[in-house]
């Protein structure tokens, strides 16, 4: 079973029907039956909304969450999922969950914010999440900060926005994309399909 954290902050019907065109056994899971999330093969963290919030709503999925990480259970972020899972951010003053070491930040001033619309990736490592994706596919952004690996080796693929941004991370069973492959199409569902083999091992 893969688990969808249902802690108010995400597409979750979208991300629930994006992974059952490719999986027949997702799960919403919410804080009353939280004991489910121990079960999951894999766990997906979605996210649309600002930071603080985030992790407040997580706060009692948190401990369950950081068990089944270090126990080796894949975890995709996705968007503020994936920003949650670093160790501060510039949008709020509550402290990430530390999974993967560095920061979020701002855009820059010198592009629109926020980031939203189509993009194409630049990939920079393989990663079993983005196999059979290539440089040439575009995935759906909307963000106004981005995350800031310390260990540029955790990048996996960029989007040029003014800069190069890290666009997909992966820490061995933790994985976050930046963009939101519920709304990303083909290669939206290509990338779900890859959690799943993932998950499956």
């Amino acid at each position: 079973m893969i688990a969808i954290i249902d802690y108010g902050m995400g597409n979750l019907f979208s991300i629930y029907n994006g992974l059952k065109r490719v999986y027949d056994d997702p799960m919403l899971v919410a804080a009353e039956n939280i004991e489910r999330l121990r079960e999951a093969d894999g766990i997906i963290v979605p996210g649309v909304g600002a930071f603080d919030d985030g992790i407040r709503n997580l706060n009692p999925f948190s401990g369950a969450l950081l068990d089944l990480v270090r126990s080796g259970v894949p975890v995709l972020g996705i968007c503020i999922g994936m920003q949650v899972m670093f160790e501060a951010s510039e949008e709020g003053n509550e402290r990430g969950l530390g999974l993967l070491p560095g920061t979020v930040v701002r855009l820059p001033e010198t592009v629109r914010v926020p980031h939203m619309g189509w993009n194409n990736l630049h990939l920079q490592r393989h990663s079993e999440l983005l196999e059979g994706i290539t440089d040439a596919d575009y995935f759906y952004f909307v963000h106004s900060y981005h995350c800031v690996p310390r260990n540029e080796d955790h990048i996996v693929a960029s989007v040029d926005y003014g800069e190069q941004l890290a666009a997909v991370v992966n820490r061995n069973n933790m994985y976050g994309v930046q963009f939101h492959p519920e709304k990303s199409s083909k290669g939206g569902l290509h990338l779900l399909k890859n959690f799943v083999s993932i998950c499956k091992g």
